[in-house]
C-alpha cells in the first residue's frame, strides 16, 4: 500500500512539474539535433580514440524528419585543444568537406526523426597525422556548425601503463585517487624526445575533469615516468543510472511512465544529496547506450528508438547553487537544458530532459564561482569509487609544427 501511495504522489508531483517546466519545451525543440553518439566500435565504450587503422562511428537524429543535407569537416588542435593554425592539407588528405549520405527515417515512434550515420575516417577525408581533432557537422557553413565533437588519433609509439592508488592530503581532503603513469617505447627509444613530451589525464571521458601539461618526473632506461603528487583526482561517487528501454513499464530506478498526447514521460525516483557513505554500484563511467525492447524483443534503436521527457529530481534544501544533470549523453555540458531548478514546495531540485530511450549514466554537478564544475559536492568523494582514467602522451619533436599523440592508455580503477 505504501509503495502504491508513493507512486501516486510521484505522479501528482510530476504533473505539476510538467506545467512548471513547460517553457523549456520550446527551447528543447528549437534544437533539431538530438541523440549524438561518437564512439570506437572496437571498444563500444563511448571513447573516441582510434589508431590510424581504425574508424569511428558518428550517429545523430534530426527532428526535422527530412533528408537534410549534412556535411562535415575536420579540425586539428594542439595538446591543449587550442587552434594550432594548421591548414587542412597539412593534417588530412581528400576533400575539405565530406557528405553524410547514410540516413534512414524513424519507424514506429511517436517522435519522428531522420537518423544519420557516418563511419570515418574514410576515402573522402583521411587524417594523415596524429593528435587532437574535432569533427564539425554543418548544413550551410562550418562557421555555423550543427554540432562539434572531439576525437583523437593515436600513434603506436609507446605503451602507457596507469596505476591508481588511494591518496590523502590534509590540504585537499576531497582528493582521493592518485594516478601514476609510465610509458615504454614500442620497439624504439622515446627518451630522445622526452623534452618535448607532456601528459594529459582525464576522468571518465570528461574533459572538464582533467590534469594537463604534466612533464615527465623522470626516466628509467627506455621508460618515462610521471609520479607527481599533484597528479590526483577527486574520487567522486559512482554514477546514477536509469534504464527506459521499455517506455510503458517502470522498473528499477524508474518510478513511473506514461504517454500523453503522443509524448512519452519517464519519471525517475528522486536521489539524495550529500551521501555519508560509499555504496558500490556498477556503472559505465558516464556512458549511455540507446536501446528499445518491446515484450522481450530487442528493436533497432537507431531508427526505432523513441524519445521521452525524462524527469530528474534531487531531494535537498535550497543550497543556492547551480546544479546540473550531466553525462556523456550531453557531453557533460552545463547549460540551460541540463540545469536543475529548485521547487520550494517539494524541497527538490528538478530537471526535464528530452532523451532517446536506453541506458544512461548521469551525475549531478555544481558550478563553482570561477565557472568550473564540482562533481563531488552532491554525490560525495570516495577513494573506493571505480573511475575510468585516460592518459594522453603528446610530443612535438624538433622540426615538427604540431603536437602528435604518441600513445594512449587507460585504467578502470
Amino acid at each position: 500500500m505504501f509503495l502504491i501511495s508513493q507512486k501516486k504522489l510521484i505522479f501528482a508531483r510530476m504533473k505539476l512539474l510538467q506545467i512548471f517546466l513547460f517553457s523549456i519545451v520550446v527551447q528543447i525543440f528549437g534544437q533539431e539535433i538530438h541523440g549524438i553518439q561518437l564512439f570506437n566500435p572496437a571498444t563500444s565504450d563511448e571513447t573516441p580514440v582510434i589508431g590510424f587503422n581504425q574508424q569511428l562511428i558518428l550517429r545523430f537524429d534530426d527532428f526535422a524528419n527530412s533528408s537534410t543535407v549534412y556535411r562535415y569537416t575536420l579540425k586539428h588542435y594542439d595538446r591543449n585543444w587550442e587552434d594550432d593554425g594548421l591548414f587542412f592539407s597539412e593534417f588530412a588528405t581528400g576533400t575539405l568537406n565530406g557528405l553524410i549520405d547514410n540516413f534512414q527515417y524513424s519507424f514506429n515512434t511517436y517522435q519522428k526523426y531522420t537518423h544519420y550515420e557516418l563511419v570515418f575516417p574514410n576515402a573522402k577525408i583521411q587524417p594523415k597525422i596524429s593528435g587532437n581533432f574535432e569533427i564539425i557537422v554543418y548544413r550551410d557553413s562550418p562557421e555555423k556548425p550543427a554540432f562539434k565533437r572531439r576525437f583523437c588519433i593515436v600513434e603506436d609509439g609507446a605503451i602507457v601503463h596507469l596505476k591508481a592508488t588511494r591518496f590523502s592530503d590534509t590540504k585537499r581532503p576531497e582528493v582521493n585517487q592518485r594516478i601514476e603513469i609510465e610509458a615504454v617505447g614500442s620497439g624504439q627509444s622515446i627518451i630522445s624526445n622526452v623534452n618535448s613530451m607532456s601528459l594529459n589525464v582525464i576522468q571518465n571521458n570528461n574533459w572538464n575533469v582533467g590534469i594537463y601539461n604534466q612533464k615527465p618526473s623522470g626516466t628509467l632506461g627506455n621508460k618515462i615516468v610521471f609520479q607527481q603528487l599533484d597528479l590526483a583526482f577527486p574520487g567522486n561517487n559512482e554514477f546514477y543510472y536509469f534504464d527506459n528501454k521499455i517506455l510503458n513499464q517502470p522498473f528499477d530506478t524508474v518510478a513511473g511512465t506514461e504517454n500523453i498526447d503522443g509524448f512519452n514521460y519517464t519519471y525517475l525516483y528522486s536521489v539524495w544529496a550529500y551521501p555519508l557513505n560509499y555504496q558500490y554500484q556498477p556503472d559505465v563511467n558516464g556512458a549511455f547506450y540507446f536501446r528499445r525492447n518491446d515484450l522481450g524483443i530487442e528493436r533497432n534503436a537507431d531508427k526505432e528508438g523513441d524519445y521521452s521527457w525524462v524527469y530528474f529530481s534531487l531531494d535537498s534544501d535550497n543550497v543556492e547553487k547551480e546544479i546540473y544533470v550531466l553525462g556523456g549523453f550531453n557531453n557533460f555540458e552545463a547549460d540551460e537544458k541540463s540545469q536543475m531548478l529548485y521547487d520550494e514546495k517539494r524541497k527538490q531540485y528538478v530537471a526535464k530532459i528530452y532523451l532517446k530511450q536506453g541506458f544512461y549514466n548521469y551525475i549531478l554537478a555544481t558550478k563553482n564561482p570561477d565557472g568550473s564544475l564540482n562533481f563531488g559536492e552532491i554525490n560525495g568523494n570516495f577513494w573506493q569509487t571505480e573511475n575510468l582514467y585516460q592518459a594522453f602522451l603528446y610530443y612535438a619533436p624538433f622540426g615538427r609544427n604540431y603536437d602528435g599523440l604518441l600513445a594512449y592508455g587507460e585504467i578502470r580503477k
